[in-house]
């Protein structure tokens, strides 16, 4: 999967950031058309760019978002959290669940009196108990992680 050569390179380090452009197809603005400085693949770059048309430039925003392969609502959305945080939040940010979710106080609370009640039951054991109870299904991992206080994810 690794291609050879610097754009190998860069491709990889874009993908390890999240920062690889899925559509650079659709990036039709004349900036990125055989340049050695624009990136189509560079998703930041794509968005900075986007923005900076309709800014600084007084492009329309439907103009410059298809030029750069958005949706208008998806430009108000780069926008605004641009405008909020700055460059760092053009960086793609981790979708999905932050810790554990599904470990609420009273699944701990019964995790921790089962352990009391048992000490001899490991995760795998909790887990299965968790989800008789609950029908929850958690990782033993997951309970490992709860118990020992660190945060999940």
């Amino acid at each position: 999967m690794s291609q050879a050569g610097p754009r190998g390179k860069k491709d990889a380090e874009l993908r390890k950031h999240g920062a690889l452009n899925p559509h650079p197809h659709k990036v039709t603005d004349e900036l990125f058309a055989d340049s050695a400085f624009f990136d189509a693949r560079d998703l930041v770059q794509v968005k900075y760019e986007m923005l900076r048309r309709v800014r600084h430039d007084g492009k329309p925003v439907s103009h410059a978002a298809a030029a750069f392969g958005f949706s208008r609502p998806s430009y108000y959305q780069i926008q605004s959290v641009f405008e909020a945080e700055g460059l760092p939040a053009l960086l793609p940010q981790k979708r999905g669940p932050r810790g554990a979710h599904k470990v609420t106080p009273e699944v701990l609370d019964f995790i921790r009196q089962e352990r009391v009640g048992d000490a001899s039951l490991n995760a795998a054991a909790l887990a299965a108990l968790v989800e008789e109870r609950y029908a929850i299904t958690l990782h033993p991992r997951t309970i490992q992680r709860v118990l020992s206080g660190k945060k999940n994810g």
